[in-house]
């Protein structure tokens, strides 16, 4: 890429699907599992039934709140949806390594929350 606006493109199922820069959709309207599956891939990454349960955590708050949770609220959120025992930002930590809650809204197809850097 040329310069920070210059767009990705990854092909799922016959459709042509932009990143940004940082690898999140430019039009979160063509969000699917097989769009996450293939932005997975491109990260070296295989979304387990594990992953899913988050995804669908986060998606669910972002459909409530109209905005991406940071570390602390994805924690709770989780706690509240899956149990104590996934709700602990160590079981975040080793599914979405790095920023839990940076990746795994990215692969949800949401916005970067907004205190990620």
């Amino acid at each position: 890429m040329t310069h920070a606006n210059a767009a990705t493109f990854i092909d799922v199922q016959g459709v042509s699907v932009a990143l940004d820069s940082e690898g999140c959709l430019v039009d979160r309207t063509q969000w699917s599992r097989s769009v996450a599956e293939a932005m997975a891939a491109r990260e070296g990454r295989e979304l387990t039934s594990a992953h899913w349960e988050v995804l669908n955590v986060i998606r669910d708050f972002y459909a409530t709140y109209e905005l991406s949770p940071a570390m602390r609220p994805l924690v709770k959120a989780t706690a509240l949806a899956l149990g104590a025992e996934k709700g602990r930002s160590i079981y975040l930590m080793r599914l979405f390594p790095d920023s839990p809650a940076r990746v795994a809204a990215r692969l949800a197809g949401l916005p970067k929350p907004d205190n990620c850097l």
